[in-house]
């Protein structure tokens, strides 16, 4: 809808110019990290509101940088093959590597990646096991190990929190905080994997460790039955109700970093720390069954979500504002009085 579109893009402005982004083709990189951001994760997105206008352009890079490289394995051009995909990967990093290096870069992406980068302090060497994890895409189908999984885990979705981490700042030291932010980064990938079992079989891939399915009499042969039936068989749903289990506890190790973050970024990642854990609620409101449908958490849900946590950080931000008059007010009485004492003669 083209008012929609205006809409938006006046957002973006907005975003901009509050976070001193001023350079026209800088901020059309920006721009097109938001729009990659807004198409692929919306649930993140949608969080992303809920931070100051001046940082969100910084998530849009990150986010939007790493749902445009997965377009390329996922949805890849007409005709293109798994060295074609690889091949421009590694043109990606090259181009990556260059930019920061120089701490700029030409191209209509990288160029808000490497702005970010150099802005906020992102480690440069946390990019390279996101591409890894690409590539691995490329060729790797199935994990037969909790241990091979988390090494994809690891580069398509730790070091993503690790990246936006200095964007969201903490109130602490930063590496205190990093492992729940690599854990909230793993919860999140892991509920997409749950809830995302039937498509990711669509393109031959199964991301649920082989030895855990295994335990319950499951394989790759009993899950192409259950996507051909499009229902989930019992032993499925027992081992996806395993599975949850599992997620679930990835969340728990990730939660106390929400309260070590800068105080006007909790309300965006406790949102979507909700909105996440419940997409496994809906999972178990199906008993389990991802083949039947794709769980979600309804658009309303959602936005009544978001729009409890605005209204929060409308009454912690005005809370935070009074008190600041306030204690401008006495400190301005105080210097009032002291400058109406008569001074005493030594």
């Amino acid at each position: 809808m083209p008012g929609t579109s205006a809409a938006s893009e006046l957002v973006s402005g907005r975003e901009l110019t509050a976070a001193r982004v001023t350079e026209p083709r800088l901020r059309e990189a920006y721009a097109r990290c938001r729009r990659l951001h807004a198409r692929h994760g919306r649930t993140y997105f949608l969080a992303t509101r809920l931070l100051r206008p001046a940082q969100r352009p910084a998530i849009h890079a990150l986010y939007g940088f790493a749902r445009y490289v997965d377009d390329l394995v996922d949805d890849p051009e007409p005709g293109w093959t798994a060295a074609d995909i690889a091949q421009r990967i590694d043109h990606i990093a090259t181009a990556l590597d260059e930019g920061l290096a120089a701490g700029s870069s030409d191209d209509p992406v990288l160029a808000a990646v490497v702005d970010t980068t150099v802005r906020f302090g992102v480690e440069a060497k946390l990019f390279g096991p996101f591409l890894h994890s690409m590539r691995m895409d490329l060729a790797v189908t199935g994990y037969a190990s909790r241990t091979e999984l988390d090494t994809y885990v690891h580069g398509s979705a730790e070091v993503i929190g690790l990246q936006v981490l200095p964007v969201l700042g903490t109130v602490c030291d930063r590496r205190e905080a990093e492992p729940h932010a690599a854990a909230l980064g793993a919860a999140f990938q892991l509920t997409n994997f749950l809830r995302d079992v039937a498509e990711d079989l669509h393109r031959g891939r199964v991301y649920l460790p082989a030895d855990e399915l295994a335990a319950y009499g499951v394989d790759t042969d009993l899950l192409r039955w259950c996507l051909r039936n499009g229902r989930a068989e019992p032993k499925v749903k027992a081992a996806l109700a395993d599975q949850v289990a599992r997620t679930r506890e990835v969340y728990r190790r990730a939660r106390p970093g929400i309260a070590m973050l800068h105080p006007a970024s909790r309300p965006c990642v406790a949102t979507a720390f909700d909105l996440y854990s419940r997409i496994l609620d809906r999972i178990e409101d199906r008993d389990h069954d991802v083949f039947a449908g794709r769980a979600v958490v309804s658009t309303p849900r959602r936005l009544a979500l978001a729009g409890a946590a605005v209204a929060r950080t409308a009454l912690a931000r005005a809370a935070r504002t009074a008190g600041t008059a306030r204690t401008a007010n006495t400190a301005r009485t105080a210097r009032t009085a002291r400058t109406a004492l008569p001074r005493i003669s030594r």
